[in-house]
């Protein structure tokens, strides 16, 4: 399939894959993009997945977002969340948005960020979250792996996986997280759940305590 076929309904996208696509064809593609920013779009090495996120998939991101911004504040850790920015770089052929992504160790270097992220210039995010419970056909480790991203963050409906980047470029489970190294991120998602079916006020004044008796 040739660039000059890629004509996208902006308004109607739930799920399309496309291949051999360049990257100067991905970068307009973002732009057409940008008014829809729930959309989500995955490169690879010519490869392009765009798909819609469901309800629940947002749901888990943004409970889990909530409880990851009140724990560094209690825990006095300064961060920069950056949501759901593109990350790309064209040397790697590859860019995605997470469901969500923080700087913690580096984030006296991205605060105040202006414009898009720039490999050459800014480092990549300490942290990211993705929530994986749909079937994708993109691979996003790999993609995640080329950008540098030192912790990755996997929601599914059986929990939260912790993974570090290795030296050889993989993920691998790990207990604890780099960025916050007094939690465990599985015991997370009992305070996620919790979020989803009970008043959340109630739930985060538990959870402050909580965090406040992490050793």
């Amino acid at each position: 399939m040739s660039d000059s076929t890629l004509l996208i309904p902006v308004d109607s996208v739930e799920h399309v894959l496309l291949d051999r696509v360049s990257w100067s064809k991905y970068e307009e593609l973002l732009a057409e993009f940008e008014s829809r920013p729930s959309v989500k779009l995955t490169f690879d090495r010519g490869r392009l997945e765009i798909m819609s996120p469901l309800a629940e998939h947002e749901s888990f991101a943004e409970l889990l977002g909530r409880l990851i911004e009140l724990m560094s504040l209690e825990r006095r850790v300064p961060i920069v969340p950056l949501g759901s920015t593109t990350f790309h770089d064209e040397v790697k052929t590859g860019g995605l948005e997470p469901d969500k992504s923080y700087y913690i160790a580096n984030a006296p270097a991205i605060r105040g960020i202006r414009g898009p992220f720039d490999p050459k210039i800014h480092p990549a995010p300490d942290l990211a979250i993705e929530v994986d419970i749909t079937s994708r056909s993109v691979a996003r480790e790999p993609i995640y792996s080329a950008l540098g991203v030192p912790e990755l963050w996997r929601v599914t409906f059986d929990g939260i996986e912790c993974l570090h980047l290795a030296d050889d470029g993989k993920y691998r489970p790990a207990e604890r997280s780099l960025s916050f190294p007094f939690l465990m991120p599985s015991t997370l998602w009992g305070w996620v759940r919790r979020l989803e079916d009970e008043v959340d006020l109630v739930v985060l004044v538990e959870f402050r305590e909580w965090v406040q008796r992490l050793p």
